[in-house]
């Protein structure tokens, strides 16, 4: 399943509203921006089929900075801070010169 779908899933959007499906993508995008910037390997991250532990923190990534009234927002926040510092920190993840 492409990510974009995953993502919707996660979010629990049915929608094929291209509106929602380009703002999810924005969410994936940035994401992935941010892992990288953290010091995640780019091509890693970049993978047309990431693994499963980099799909969770985009999709948490997305869970907490998708909708205005989402009161889980910040405790999804704080699961993608800890996800993104796991993956920036293992030797397997972490890009060279982090």
């Amino acid at each position: 399943m492409p990510l974009l779908e995953e993502v919707k899933a996660a979010l629990r959007i049915t929608t094929n509203d291209e509106g929602i499906k380009g703002e999810v993508q924005e969410l994936i995008n940035s994401a992935k921006i941010d892992l990288v910037q953290a010091g995640v390997k780019e091509s890693l991250v970049n993978m047309d089929e990431p693994d499963a532990i980099i799909k969770r923190a985009i999709k948490t990534y997305a869970k907490a900075n998708f909708g205005y009234d989402n009161p889980e927002a910040g405790r999804f926040y704080e699961s993608y801070v800890m996800l993104k510092q796991h993956l920036s920190l293992y030797g397997d993840y972490k890009a060279a010169g982090s």
